[in-house]
């Protein structure tokens, strides 16, 4: 049995927020810190190790039984696909037709312009609302609604932002002026490194900023963000600047091709998770990166609150000195860690096409081609993790959010119907309850790696046209799966010192 803890410090920017007093005479009872994201942790027992933050709770679960079992999972599914017939586990992502499905896409303008609408009023909102970043709307509709909760509907439900992306709708009807004018055409050897790079900016604001979520400095960000885009489109064309320099229309992209429904002009079609990847071409290699630093920028999130790395930086967990302390060494690590899981992934996908050769299998597929098609195998589980880290924090910010949107301006409104919730922690009180929110968070994880797993292999059968030869070109990468999931479930199971 592990020591485990229900520790509620969390990744969430809205974490470093602590509650005020103000002119909202709401109650909310138990009033708990923003961060209340937990992370259940495990220590192997060892003396004054033990560390419990606020709101948690000491709690017994056997999690080096649940991760020694996920790992036993995922390792199963490799040994099954290395003996299974091709044409089974290619059936797997064998697709149908959903014929009489309206395509609705028409209205994608209109929706565009409203959401261009709501977000507007929500930067105003961060200008003149509540300092309270558990009060204010835009902090929350960003952080939780939108980080938290909408990437999930992304990949489950399919390509949603495309109906919210807030400048298509602008864009579309400002086309027959813009198009009056020539347009420089965005240099081809850029590929979508400026959205690499404009991603790895966010994950820094994201996880090394002092204060994310503060309101007023939140509107500044997000109304830069949105007229930089704008120009951007308007400058060098929307397909352009959305397909290569918007990070976060090339992240909900990537998220919606796990979605089992893709629509379509004539027709849309149904599937197994992910079998759109599956017969995707290749990425570029800028665009591979991007999908690997997705995966990069959620891990080193839930690795940098550790008692290991916090050790790494010579601070005590128990003693944090707060993000202000940490800037340079958190920016340092994310970037690192980014570079280090790039090269890693490489270096597995050179090591199958070398084992290839070496067992004597003739392949013209080059390291480039198997490098842009098997990071696309990369998206199940950075969307597994997503949904595993993230799950904590939603169940209790999530409720503020219906709070504060029930009444945006402090008014005494009730729009919602939420206006006199209390927030409520308890869940983490209770040893069930923990278990279950555990057992869910594990389950995202070795889920996402079994998907993963699935199309790996389904995308090296397509690529070298035998089983045989896709499982010895799978052997460093199914290793590579395998230390992900240990990975993975380690650093939910971590104790949090930050």
């Amino acid at each position: 049995m592990s020591l485990t803890f229900a520790n509620c410090n969390s990744r969430s920017p809205l974490s470093a927020a602590k509650k005020h007093s103000g002119e909202r005479t709401r109650s909310i009872a138990p009033r708990a810190p923003a961060g209340l994201v937990a992370a259940t942790g495990v220590l192997v027992s060892s003396p004054a190790a033990a560390h419990v933050s606020e709101q948690a709770l000491v709690l017994l679960l056997p999690t080096d039984v649940y991760i020694a079992a996920g790992i036993a999972v995922v390792v199963l599914t490799i040994l099954v696909l290395a003996y299974l017939p091709s044409r089974i586990s290619a059936g797997l992502f064998r697709t149908f037709s959903l014929r009489g499905v309206p395509d609705i896409r028409i209205v994608s303008g209109g929706t565009s312009l409203f959401f261009l609408a709501v977000l507007t009023g929500l930067v105003f909102s961060g200008f003149m609302g509540s300092r309270d970043p558990l009060e204010n709307p835009l902090p929350l509709f960003i952080w939780i609604v939108w980080w938290m909760a909408f990437i999930v509907c992304q990949g489950t439900l399919g390509n949603l932002w495309y109906w919210v992306n807030p400048w298509t709708g602008l864009h579309c009807l400002l086309s027959p002026v813009l198009d009056r004018f020539p347009r420089p055409v965005l240099p081809g050897r850029l590929g979508a490194w400026p959205a690499v790079a404009l991603f790895l900016v966010f994950g820094a604001f994201f996880l090394a900023y002092p204060a994310p979520d503060d309101p007023e400095r939140l509107a500044w960000v997000v109304l830069a963000y949105v007229m930089f885009t704008f120009v951007g489109m308007c400058v060098f064309g929307a397909d352009a600047w959305l397909e290569r320099c918007e990070c976060f229309t090339m992240l909900l992209r990537a998220y919606a091709r796990l979605a089992p429904v893709s629509p379509g002009i004539s027709e849309s079609r149904i599937g197994f998770p992910g079998w759109s990847i599956v017969t995707s071409p290749a990425l570029s290699s800028s665009q591979a990166v991007f999908v690997l630093v997705i995966l990069g920028i959620g891990s080193f999130d839930g690795l940098n609150e550790t008692f290991w790395w916090l050790a790494k930086l010579g601070v005590n967990p128990l003693e944090f000195p707060g993000r202000s302390a940490i800037v340079g060494e958190t920016v340092f690590g994310l970037v690192g860690a980014n570079i280090l899981l790039v090269c890693l992934f490489a270096g597995c996908v050179q090591a199958g096409l070398s084992l290839l050769k070496r067992v004597g299998f003739d392949s013209s597929v080059g390291f480039r081609q198997a490098f842009g098609r098997l990071a696309l195998s990369i998206i199940p589980i950075a969307f597994g993790y997503h949904i595993a880290h993230f799950l904590t924090a939603f169940l209790v910010n999530g409720q503020y959010a219906l709070v504060a949107f029930s009444d945006p301006f402090l008014a005494g409104a009730n729009y919602l119907g939420f206006a006199d919730v209390h927030v409520t922690t308890g869940f983490f009180n209770s040893l069930d309850s923990v278990r279950v929110i555990w057992l869910t968070q594990a389950g995202a994880v070795i889920v996402g790696h079994v998907v993963a797993i699935l199309l790996a292999h389904a995308i090296a059968v397509d690529m070298f046209g035998s089983r045989l030869a896709a499982v010895t070109s799978q052997v460093p990468m199914a290793t590579f799966m395998v230390l992900y999931t240990l990975l993975g479930l380690w650093l939910l199971a971590s104790p949090r010192g930050a």
